[in-house]
């Protein structure tokens, strides 16, 4: 068969397609190289309008406004300097010009470690975040990984510190088993040790996971700037808490964001319960709060251990009885609970007759006990009544009557802890070592973050209520009288106690037996 010859207008159309794509293409790239001043402007504005939306929400609430403030003042100065309007655009152009500048350190992206880091991710998230039925599955073995993590960042260690998954809309968010699957595998494979926060987006189906630097560990006991009726459990990241206090350090003060807990007749969360291993911390948590409480109220200590870490509180002001033996301890908790009805009682009257609540009640009344298991062993062998029974009184109507009962007991004795003291300590405190089980059956929530084994003394989570779960650090308080005690912050807490006053354990135990029914 004679080959047709094709027309001449079919046979150069080609070469005509060919010239226009030069064309084009070679117009595009001049506009790019005389547009490009212009594209590196805009990119930039655009970097720092997000830097400055960043700046924003990471402002605690309590600054903004002093913020807002400073940057009306720059905006007036401007304004008025001869040709300042001016100098402020050209600045803002130059901060632009250069923000918005390619980076090839960015361009260039991961290095074959790295990359080989997160092909590894992505394979072991393969099983979890892929189905069968799925016919463009994200997530397939030897899969492009790029798509599934558009953001990532790793450390000095060439190991993932940020990472921004995105996951098929068929996985089982929703479900708390499948989410801690999930992160138990992220947390084994990007490396142990080391916190991880979870933020799971349901909506856009996206899992961002960043690891947290550790909580400052070289916090003092110290002045805390509070309202009354304000204690600081510890301190925490400032993501999650919108207040600030001003800390004194060896090279100078910084602002640092703590965890309050409010106490009183409006607090929603009156009581506190602390838990922990040996050595974790709980018994320098009661120090903590006995020497914020003695600023405006009494103090009644109840060491159950009796391993006296509260004796350099002994005599002080404020401070109406450390007790270390089962007969103390029933006299003291036997007072505080007839205390707590006389309070209600003159609250009543007072209501009644239209007065102010007396001062005798308005001082905040602290029992503090620590360990009452111990006590509560020692009782049943002698056969006497729990010390714990007689903290009903104040447990149940201590918001009311201006009295606050602050628990700490250790992880093994949980079960011997009343019903009364489980009930009406919202307020909780988890400190040292634990298991994910542990601080969700005793938080009530799951941790935010994947707790670490070899956690300092002090560190551990805390939740008010039913608040978010917070990381936690107690503030460094020992004992003054240890002889391993580090002499700053020996000197820091002795600083911080009361003067000595003549102790008022024998004037206590008296009151309690007169106001005894049929004394």
């Amino acid at each position: 068969m004679a080959r047709v010859t094709l027309p001449r207008i079919l046979s150069s159309g080609s070469t005509h397609l060919t010239r226009s794509r030069e064309l084009a293409r070679t117009a595009a790239d001049g506009a790019t190289d005389v547009l490009h001043p212009l594209i590196t402007i805009a990119r930039g504005l655009r970097r720092l309008a997000a830097a400055g939306r960043r700046r924003w929400a990471e402002t605690p609430k309590d600054r903004r406004g002093s913020l807002l403030f400073l940057a009306a003042s720059m905006l007036l100065v401007v304004t008025l300097v001869p040709y300042g309007p001016l100098l402020a655009v050209i600045a803002l152009m130059a901060a632009a010009a250069w923000s918005g500048r390619e980076r090839g350190a960015q361009e260039a992206g991961p290095d074959e470690s790295q990359t080989q880091r997160l092909r590894s991710l992505y394979e072991a998230l393969v099983p979890y975040f892929s189905a069968a039925e799925d016919p463009d599955p994200l997530f397939s073995h030897g899969g492009a990984w790029d798509k599934a993590f558009p953001t990532y960042a790793f450390d000095g260690t060439g190991r993932v510190s940020h990472l921004l998954i995105r996951y098929p809309a068929y996985f089982t968010d929703g479900e708390p088993e499948a989410r801690a699957r999930i992160e138990h595998l992220l947390h084994t494979k990007a490396g142990r040790g080391r916190e991880y926060r979870f933020t799971w987006d349901e909506e856009d189906n996206e899992l961002t996971v960043t690891v947290l630097a550790p909580l400052a560990t070289d916090i003092a006991a110290q002045h805390f700037v509070t309202a009354p009726g304000e204690t600081v459990i510890g301190f925490t990241d400032a993501a999650h808490v919108q207040r600030t206090l001003p800390l004194s350090f060896e090279e100078g003060t910084r602002d640092v964001p703590p965890v309050v807990w409010r106490t009183g007749v409006r607090s929603t969360e009156p009581h506190l319960l602390a838990v922990g291993q040996p050595g974790s911390g709980t018994t320098t948590l009661l120090r903590s709060i006995a020497l914020q409480a003695l600023r405006d109220g009494d103090v009644v200590i109840v060491d159950g251990g009796g391993s006296g870490d509260y004796a350099c509180l002994s005599g002080r002001d404020g401070v109406l009885a450390v007790e270390c033996g089962l007969s103390g301890a029933l006299a003291g908790l036997e007072w505080a609970s007839q205390e707590t009805e006389r309070r209600l009682i003159a609250t009543n009257r007072a209501r009644q007759a239209g007065d102010p609540p007396p001062d005798d009640i308005k001082r905040p009344l602290w029992l503090l006990l620590d360990r009452p298991s111990a006590l509560a062993d020692l009782a049943a062998a002698d056969g006497r009544p729990d010390p714990q029974s007689l903290l009903q009184v104040p447990l149940r109507h201590g918001r009311a009557a201006n009295v606050t009962v602050a628990v700490a007991e250790q992880f093994d004795h949980l079960d011997t802890l009343t019903d009364a003291v489980r009930q009406h300590t919202r307020a909780r405190v988890v400190l040292g070592p634990a298991t994910p089980d542990q601080l969700t059956a005793f938080l009530g929530a799951p941790p935010p973050t994947t707790p670490t084994p070899d956690a300092p003394p002090g560190r551990g989570y805390a939740r008010l209520g039913t608040g978010p779960v917070l990381r936690v650090q107690v503030p460094a308080t020992p004992d003054p009288y240890d002889d391993d005690t580090d002499e700053a912050h020996r000197q820091a807490v002795l600083s911080l106690f009361p003067p000595h006053t003549t102790p008022a354990d024998s004037t206590m135990a008296k009151t309690a037996v007169a106001e005894q029914p049929g004394a």
